[in-house]
Parts: structure tokens; sequence; C-alpha cells
């Protein structure tokens, strides 16, 4: 199985200067910042769960 770490290892500096245009292109300079604090939320939100989630079978796993 390929990992992304292939393909992401890829992409050189040029590429990602010609994706950041197109997202600039299509989004526009004033919603970016509106994507990237949606997207920090939920990445924040993700981690959160998962905490959670990995204390409560911490927890389960000490009761046993």
């Amino acid at each position: 199985m390929i990992s992304a770490s292939i393909f992401l290892g890829a992409i050189g500096p040029g590429s990602w200067v010609l994706i950041a245009v197109v997202i600039l292109l299509l989004f526009g300079g004033k919603k970016i910042p509106e994507l990237m604090r949606g997207l920090g939320s939920g990445i924040k939100e993700f981690k959160d769960a998962s905490k959670d989630e990995s204390d409560k079978k911490a927890t389960s796993d000490r009761k046993e």
C-alpha cells in the first residue's frame, strides 16, 4: 500500500505555490482566514474527542 507521505513528498515547492494560488483564486482573500479557523476548530475538536476516547479506554482497562 502506498502511503500519503510519498505523494506529499513528491510535491515540490513550486507545486505548493501553485496550489496556494489556485485556492486563493477559488475562495478569495477574505474567505481564507474563515476557512482556516473552521479547519483549526475541526482539528481541535477531533483531537479532544480522540483524547476523551483514549482516556475512557485507559480508565476501563484499569478497572478490569
